[in-house]
């Protein structure tokens, strides 16, 4: 929890939530979250769901299940608990509250883990938790941990337990037995396939990919109520929490002149997105507009042209499993090229950056061979997919801080390994300032491992889709 912050005069907003937490990844929160928030808007309920972490996956089932965007909720990559990153994640939150019945937050990793934990969120913001415990051959011991979840910081608020992947009816009234009185059993899941989210690596299969993904949140939603109505009951609310925001926030946008033009008003900025360029945050598109951008957004693996623009965002994504049509794309290709070449803006992320190296080797499966394919040839390197994850973890740029002591920050997450010569243009560190995967810029072209959160270094960003870095001599 941070120190002797200065909070500046707030406006309230109230609305229930709950912070979604678990003794560690892998417990079912996203299964959870999704089926909570299914079941509240089967009920009429408006429901915003967050995420905590820098997970881009589990939030496009958690919009799905919600029928609402999901934003990231995090107080390091908005600013590591900055008065800066508090109000941007305040502001959020009040948002939320307007518009709401409900809002739940999915925790990340263990509840007391990372930078910014699910029990720090909790806490700062005045949100009960709501624990999920992996049942699976546990009797007595769940109330242990649901007891352990609830003392170990005496500033968090524990709502209730969930208990997920349970054998039977029978093992459910064991588990809430064992449950201290101040507890409260707020219903469980079976271990049913109908429901288990499929996985492959960087994590679950994107949703968009589930055909079947209504019927399985319907399913789930239906699953956690059961417990409720079988007594006549149904899923209660939490309390209402106070959401409070400062009523003069800094202006979002970035100016150009004394007529406070946001900076990056006239420009187009194209955006790759589809099932090869899909790990965008929310956050991200929305200050791009607020800086003035008009966003289009293009779909390389259907063959799309690159749209008229003044820059270009590759977001990360899974490039590896679509190959073959990101390589057919000639057209695309040579468009990208000239638009480098023009000296014209572009961010490529992790898989964006990958498209534009030389060539990608994939892994061998049961059926199907290693093979290389060409991609864009514009960054000088060649990628090779691994069967482990290469690198994970959050990361900055404290070389490239900004006037008002913002960093850039976003982190890494990847099962790819690129040689290259390619000059280090920046080089990105550790939450421990260990040096990571660098940082390589051509001409205009900034490109990296690293998923980078806008709204944590506005005036970087803004130089950047705006034109404003020095190109590199050839």
């Amino acid at each position: 929890m941070p120190d002797n912050i200065n909070i500046p005069p707030f406006a309230a907003n109230s609305c229930p939530a709950l912070v979604v937490a678990a003794p560690s990844s892998g417990s079912g929160k996203t299964t959870v979250v999704a089926a909570l928030a299914r079941y509240f808007r089967n009920q009429g309920k408006k429901v915003r769901v967050f995420k905590t972490g820098p997970d881009f996956i589990d939030p496009c089932f958690l919009e799905f299940a919600s029928g609402a965007p999901v934003y990231q909720l995090d107080l390091w990559m908005a600013g590591d608990q900055s008065e800066i990153a508090l109000a941007h994640c305040r502001q959020l939150l009040a948002q939320a509250a307007v518009e709401s019945d409900l809002i739940l937050i999915e925790g990340v990793m263990g509840m007391f883990d990372g930078p910014c934990s699910s029990a720090d969120i909790a806490a700062i913001f005045n949100i009960p938790v709501l624990a999920v415990i992996d049942a699976k051959a546990m009797a007595q011991t769940f109330g242990a941990i649901a007891h352990g979840l609830a003392s170990y910081r005496d500033d968090i608020k524990m709502f209730g337990v969930v208990a997920n992947r349970v054998g039977s009816a029978n093992h459910a009234q064991m588990l809430e037995e064992a449950l201290p009185k101040h507890l409260a059993f707020c219903g469980w899941l079976a271990k049913d396939q109908k429901i288990e989210l499929p996985e492959r690596h960087l994590g679950l299969v994107q949703a968009q990919e589930l055909t079947d993904l209504n019927d399985r949140l319907n399913h789930a939603a239906e699953l956690i109520s059961q417990s409720f109505t079988e007594q006549g009951q149904q899923i209660p609310l939490p309390a209402a929490v106070d959401f409070t925001f400062p009523q003069a926030l800094p202006a979002p946008e970035l100016v150009t002149n004394v007529q406070s033009t946001p900076a990056l008003t006239g420009k187009v900025i194209a955006i790759a997105r589809d099932k090869s360029f899909s790990f965008i945050y929310q956050a991200n598109l929305d200050f791009l507009r607020q800086q003035g951008a008009e966003l289009v957004f293009f779909a390389p693996i259907d063959g799309d042209a690159l749209p008229e623009c003044n820059a270009l965002y590759l977001p990360g994504g899974y490039p590896e499993l679509n190959i073959e049509p990101l390589a057919a794309n000639q057209a695309l290709i040579q468009q990208i090229k000239q638009h480098i070449d023009a000296e014209k803006p572009a961010l490529a992320e992790c898989g964006g950056m990958i498209y534009l190296m030389q060539s990608l080797t994939t892994l061998a499966t049961d059926n199907i061979a290693a093979r290389t394919e060409n991609l864009c040839g514009i960054l000088d390197g060649k990628v090779a997919m691994q069967p482990k994850l290469a690198a994970l973890g959050m990361v900055s740029l404290p070389a490239l801080m900004s006037d008002d002591g913002q960093i850039p920050r976003g982190h890494t997450f990847h099962y790819s390994k690129t040689e290259t010569d390619l000059p280090v243009w920046q080089q990105p560190v550790s939450l421990r300032g260990r040096k990571t995967d660098p940082v390589w810029k051509q001409k205009k072209l900034v490109a990296s491992y690293v998923h980078w959160y806008f709204p944590s270094c506005p005036e970087f960003f803004v130089g950047l889709f705006g034109g404003m870095l020095v190109a590199d001599s050839e």
